[in-house]
């Protein structure tokens, strides 16, 4: 898969901000306006393959989940945090690997990260396969509501 990792942009992130996914994800569905300005922020990227989008990614702050601060979820340990999402009509069709990498390979040349920290919902057991997968540990489990979430940490050496 050839995918690159651009600069958000107005086209892409309205599109974004308009996907709907399927229950139980449905829980990352976005407000399409509140959607559009966050993705416009400059901290998102959108993911390309043969320049149709198949999804987006951000570093920092925008990835983490603000309640997890209260938990002590995100230490300042020189790790960075990853948020990412999927075209919903291509996940879980094995995809995900590849393109979890590109984002990690573009964050490793780009910024020269070497320690990432993702954040995602406990019921995402699909998502927290494929982190493992990836070499992600398991942290801490921190509740918004009746969610829960997990984060797992990744060094790459």
């Amino acid at each position: 898969m050839g995918m690159t990792v651009e600069p958000m942009d107005r086209v892409m992130a309205s599109k974004i901000s308009s996907w709907k996914y399927s229950e139980p994800y449905d829980f990352y569905n976005m407000d399409d306006d509140a959607g559009m300005d966050e993705l416009l922020n400059g901290t998102f990227f959108k993911i390309l393959e043969n320049e149709m989008l198949i999804g987006y990614c951000c570093f920092g702050k925008s990835a983490i989940v603000p309640i997890g601060l209260q938990f002590g979820a995100y230490p300042e340990n020189g790790t960075v945090d990853v948020g990412l999402g999927m075209r919903p009509d291509l996940t879980g069709h094995g995809r995900g690997y590849a393109f979890v990498s590109s984002i990690l390979e573009f964050a490793l040349s780009e910024y020269n990260f070497s320690q990432f920290r993702l954040t995602v919902a406990q019921f995402n057991k699909r998502a927290i396969a494929l982190y493992k997968k990836l070499g992600f540990k398991p942290i801490m489990v921190f509740p918004m509501g009746n969610v829960e979430f997990l984060t797992m940490e990744r060094r790459i050496s």
